[in-house]
């Protein structure tokens, strides 16, 4: 019998990383995981949205990859909060999240409220989220087992003392400014005419 073996010994040594500490600034790209939940009448289409079949909440599945610098190619995942049945405090953290995010990723004032600004934090669903690079902050959360792991919880915006020097040339261009007789991005996505009730993504 003719005995085969394949040999390890040239494999590379398995790597261990430490947390990234807390308060870190990093450029990072966000990429969401798709749930396949959707709900038109809430504006989560193209299948990005999560919902937990336990506790009916739904949230964006997102993946963080730092950019460059010490921690380049580091990952860390969070969860953006859309919907909870306890009440909206969940989807607003989520929704103040997301604008802040928009505000680091195409260099927006927080207190900039010219319609250029404006425009800049609509999107006209999910899929302009996905893929959106910005400048996070660094924080440590509980995983299931109760281990710490480096989440992004925070986007650091054009008003941080630092911004200029982290983001360098990475920002996003802001979608131009629209006349008010010219259709929002959220009617052009979806043909539909948008809906003040809606969250500010579904516009």
């Amino acid at each position: 019998m003719i005995m085969t073996y394949f040999d390890f010994n040239s494999a590379s040594e398995q790597t261990s990383y430490d947390l990234i500490p807390k308060g870190t600034l990093v450029r990072v790209r966000m990429t969401i995981r798709p749930g396949g939940f959707d709900d038109a009448s809430q504006g989560w289409t193209g299948g990005y949205a999560t919902r937990n079949d336990n506790t009916g909440s739904v949230y964006l599945n997102c993946e963080f990859v730092v950019m460059e610098g010490e921690f380049a190619r580091r990952k860390m995942w969070s969860l953006i909060g859309l919907y909870s049945a306890k009440g909206p405090e969940w989807a607003n953290m989520g929704r103040t999240f997301i604008k802040a995010i928009l505000n680091s990723a195409r260099g927006v004032h927080p207190g900039d409220n010219s319609p250029a600004a404006q425009n800049a934090r609509r999107i006209g669903g999910f899929a302009d989220l996905d893929g959106i690079e910005f400048m996070g902050k660094v924080d440590w959360e509980k995983d299931q087992n109760g281990q710490d792991k480096s989440v992004i919880k925070a986007a650091i915006t054009p008003d941080h003392k630092e911004y200029a020097a982290l983001m360098g040339g990475a920002r996003q261009p802001a979608p131009a400014a629209q006349t008010p007789s010219a259709p929002n991005a959220y009617a052009q996505a979806t043909g539909r005419a948008p809906n003040p009730g809606r969250p500010s993504w579904a516009q």
